[in-house]
């Protein structure tokens, strides 16, 4: 991240980006990158939800883009938990337009053996939509480590980190930006809590030699 690049960050649901990414994200702003927010799946009224909760949700979000003073941001808005009922070829296209909208060289996405089928069908659109051959621009696809559905992928491909993002500097920004989604956190040993966060981070810098780290499954990579 130390030469100017345009990352995009693809989000199954809102705060999966901050989970897998929040340091990441802090740091390359930091050092002058363009930093983009695809967020894929949101809550609605007419899904059954409360008109509080979906403005709360809504609020967030707009911190969170503010928070990280994200260069663009779409929101889908498209209906949680049901990703896979969606074509997988009009879940393309709704990826691929973004993509071709800005041109990104690298792409942060949720764990192909993630256990949420919103995660999993995510990257199976971005997994087509990245094609080399129509999508010369992008260099790095990095899968995130979101705690609460990466650990709990199956055990048949489990999530081995081998590329490792020093965050030791953006923790403590991390974690103010997770408080944003205060509905979403739990006391630990709740997977979404700052303890976990923090331990989590804690693990992966000491396997990188460093304080705190961030964890990626590295999925492409031109040089």
């Amino acid at each position: 991240m130390k030469k100017e690049m345009k990352i995009l960050v693809i989000s199954p649901h809102p705060d999966d980006e901050t989970l897998g990414a929040g340091g990441t994200i802090a740091r390359a702003k930091r050092e002058k990158n363009e930093v983009y927010w695809l967020n894929i799946t949101g809550i609605s009224e007419e899904e059954g939800f409360a008109k509080s909760v979906v403005e709360e949700k809504n609020q967030q979000m707009e911190r969170i883009k503010q928070f990280f003073g994200f260069d663009d941001m779409l929101d889908l808005k498209l209906p949680t938990t049901k990703l896979d009922l969606i074509p997988c070829g009009e879940g393309i296209g709704y990826v691929s337009n973004y993509i071709n909208c800005i041109k990104p060289e690298v792409i942060l996405l949720a764990d192909y053996n993630d256990a949420h089928s919103d995660h999993r069908c995510t990257f199976e659109w971005l997994h087509a939509a990245t094609k080399v051959f129509r999508y010369p621009f992008i260099k790095y696809i990095l899968g995130m480590e979101i705690l609460s559905e990466t650990n709990f992928g199956l055990p048949a491909n489990p999530f081995i980190p081998n590329v490792y993002v020093d965050i030791s500097e953006y923790m403590e920004t991390k974690l103010q930006a997770i408080n944003i989604y205060k509905n979403e956190l739990g006391k630990h040993p709740f997977p979404r809590s700052v303890d976990s966060i923090k331990a989590l981070a804690c693990l992966r810098g000491a396997e990188a030699s460093t304080k705190y780290a961030e964890g990626f499954r590295l999925i492409k990579a031109i040089v």
